[in-house]
């Protein structure tokens, strides 16, 4: 599983698959969006204004990177 999180556009990922694949994307609310891999399954989570829905430091130690 991975985490990344965008500061600038305060965008959260969540990928629990790694591996290549096509995905469609499931919008659960306007700031939720779901992938979900070729077997049904949910490879990724987007989450929109995540600070504003999570606590972000209880994700830590997380890896993301500032855009310049």
């Amino acid at each position: 599983m991975e985490i990344h999180y965008d500061d600038k556009t305060d965008l959260l990922y969540i990928r629990f698959d790694k591996r290549k694949q096509q995905v469609v994307n499931r919008r659960v609310t306007d700031e939720i969006v779901l992938d979900i891999g070729g077997e049904g399954k949910i490879v990724g989570i987007e989450i929109l204004d995540a600070s504003r829905h999570m606590n972000l430091e209880a994700l830590l130690p997380v890896h993301y990177e500032l855009q310049k």
